[in-house]
């Protein structure tokens, strides 16, 4: 009787696709940044902005929590799926930085490769958030990015195996291993939000 007389706050999936679409920006953005190196400076802070943006949203979202008496689905998940969705955005941001301070100026194709599979992944999680009342549409999303996280890893051990090939530079190593481990955590936490969508979603059907 009383959440017929008290509406629910709608809201938060609103505020959940615009993370979601934050993450592509950052997403794209990073893949420019490992497509065209000559530009790293403009595309670090471009991707640092939309940090910022996130980091301000995802606050707002847990403010709202606290404001709204009642929520559309369990408080404690409105609270995880904006954290999972913030932290992916924070690796990217991350990733992004370390290519500054590791003084990155050259393009490696497995750089370019898990960064195509992080765009891909992004624009998966944003069609899930959208479709978060709908389990199968859901499930479709999530199998997929299931999908590219395990290619995300060939590329990654791959990668990383190359880079001790022969007698390789311990700088070059030590650099390029840094830059590869932050990208495959970026696409392990494109599957934990994977995971939280599904499993809210299936929680409200």
């Amino acid at each position: 009787m009383l959440n017929r007389l008290i509406p629910r706050d709608e809201q938060f999936f609103d505020l959940f696709n615009q993370l979601a679409e934050h993450l592509k920006t950052a997403a794209n953005l990073l893949q420019q940044l490992f497509a065209e190196p000559q530009r790293t400076a403009e595309l670090v802070k471009q991707i640092k902005d939309i940090e910022h943006q996130a980091d301000v949203l995802t606050f707002s979202i847990n403010q709202r929590i606290d404001k709204s008496f009642i929520t559309p689905i369990d408080r404690e998940d409105i609270h995880l799926l904006a954290s999972r969705l913030d932290d992916v955005i924070d690796r990217l941001d991350g990733t992004a930085r370390r290519v500054v301070m590791l003084h990155i100026n050259e393009v490696r194709e497995p750089a370019k490769r898990m960064a195509h599979v992080i765009c891909q992944a992004a624009e998966h999680i944003a069609v899930a958030v959208t479709a978060i009342r709908t389990p199968s549409d859901v499930s479709a999303q999530a199998t997929e990015i299931k999908r590219l996280e395990e290619e995300g890893d060939a590329i990654y051990h791959d990668a990383v195996g190359a880079l001790f090939a022969g007698t390789p530079d311990p700088i070059e190593v030590i650099r390029w291993k840094e830059v590869y481990e932050t990208l495959e955590i970026a696409i392990d936490l494109c599957m934990g939000v994977a995971n939280a969508v599904h499993s809210i979603s299936i929680k409200n059907a």
